[in-house]
C-alpha cells in the first residue's frame, strides 16, 4: 500500500505531538514537567560579549533588547514558565555567521558588533526573527524530534519551519526554514532546560524567515 506524502507528514506531526508529554515514571503516571522558564536559563549566564560562540549571548541581548523596547511582545512567552514552547536558539557564531553573510564578508564579527548589526535591522525586524524561532504551546524532546521527520512547526511569528531527521554517524535533525539559498539550521545540542514545559535546542544558524539573496 502506497502512502502518500501528505499522509507521512501527518503521521509524523501526530508522532511528535504525542511525545510531547512529560516522561512517564516507573509506575506508569506521567511526571509534570517544571515551570522554569527559558528565559531564567538564558540570563543566568552572567559573562555577556565574550569569545565562546557555542553559548547565547547573542540571542539573550536580542531578547532583553525587544522586552525593553516592546514589554508586552509575544516574546516575553519566554518569560513565562508555564507556558508551553519549544524555541530553536541559534548560538553566538550562527549570529556571526549571519551578518557576515548579511554585510557580504567572510570575516566574522566580533558578539558585540554582531548584535550590533543584528540590532540595526530595527526592534520590529528582531521581534520577528525571534518569534520564528519560538513553537508555542508543545515541549519538543529530543526524542519527539528525531521521530518528526517531515513534520511542520507552525511558529510564534505565523509561519512554519520543517523538521529533516537525517543520518549522518547515527539521526540528525536540521529546520528547513524560508531561506532557499543558505544552508539549513542543524541542531547541535538538545534539550536545553528538559524537564520543563519550556524546552530549547542549540543550533548552529540561524533561522531565516524569508528567502535572502
Amino acid at each position: 500500500m502506497r502512502i502518500t506524502r501528505a499522509a507521512a507528514v501527518a503521521t509524523a506531526a501526530l508522532v511528535a505531538s504525542a511525545l510531547t508529554a512529560a516522561p512517564a515514571s516507573a509506575h506508569g503516571k506521567t511526571k509534570p514537567l517544571g515551570t522554569k522558564s527559558l528565559a531564567a536559563v538564558l540570563t543566568a549566564d552572567k559573562s555577556g560579549f565574550d569569545r565562546n560562540g557555542y553559548d547565547y549571548d547573542i540571542l539573550t541581548a536580542a531578547v532583553l533588547a525587544v522586552l525593553e523596547a516592546k514589554p508586552s511582545s509575544p516574546v516575553k512567552v519566554l518569560t513565562d514558565g508555564k507556558t508551553a514552547l519549544t524555541a530553536f536558539v541559534p548560538n553566538d557564531r550562527a549570529f556571526e555567521l549571519l551578518v557576515a553573510d548579511l554585510q557580504k564578508t567572510k570575516r566574522l564579527p566580533s558578539e558585540k558588533k554582531a548584535f550590533t548589526a543584528v540590532a540595526g535591522l530595527g526592534i520590529n525586524t528582531v521581534e520577528s526573527i525571534l518569534l520564528y524561532h519560538v513553537v508555542p504551546g508543545t515541549t519538543i524532546t529530543r526524542a519527539a524530534a528525531l521521530k518528526s521527520d517531515g513534520a511542520r512547526l507552525k511558529t510564534a511569528a505565523g509561519s512554519s519551519i520543517k523538521v529533516d531527521v537525517y543520518r549522518f554517524c547515527g539521526k540528525r535533525v536540521k529546520l528547513v526554514d524560508a531561506d532557499r539559498n543558505d544552508r539549513d539550521p542543524r541542531i547541535v545540542r538538545f534539550d536545553i532546560n528538559k524537564g520543563n514545559r519550556q524546552i530549547a535546542h542549540g543550533l548552529d544558524r540561524v533561522l531565516r524567515p524569508s528567502d535572502l539573496p
